[in-house]
């Protein structure tokens, strides 16, 4: 994923970040609780989620190098982020 990601060039990232949002979003809303941050954070945290997904995903052969995660994929993936997160949270609180 990292060289497609590269070679997106600036309406790629644009596109993304909004693809990120969204999943985010969608996210947040499947997950209850007090969730981190606001719009940025939600941002990152859908495109982590794609990254995360892909990089799993081609792991276990599912995707071929150079494929990106859909949409499902990556809304678990940011699920799996959220979970994460509040498991180490949760121990440090």
């Amino acid at each position: 994923m990292p060289q497609p990601l590269l070679a997106m060039g600036f309406l790629g990232l644009i596109g993304f970040a909004i693809f990120g949002l969204i999943i985010g979003a969608l996210a947040k809303l499947a997950v209850p609780g007090k969730d981190p941050g606001g719009f940025w954070i939600t941002m990152l945290l859908g495109m982590a989620g794609s990254l995360v997904a892909t990089w799993i995903l081609q792991a276990v052969h599912h995707y071929q190098a150079g494929e990106r995660a859909g949409w499902i994929a990556s809304f678990f993936g940011a699920i799996l982020l959220l979970v994460i997160y509040r498991f180490f949270r949760k121990g440090s609180a």
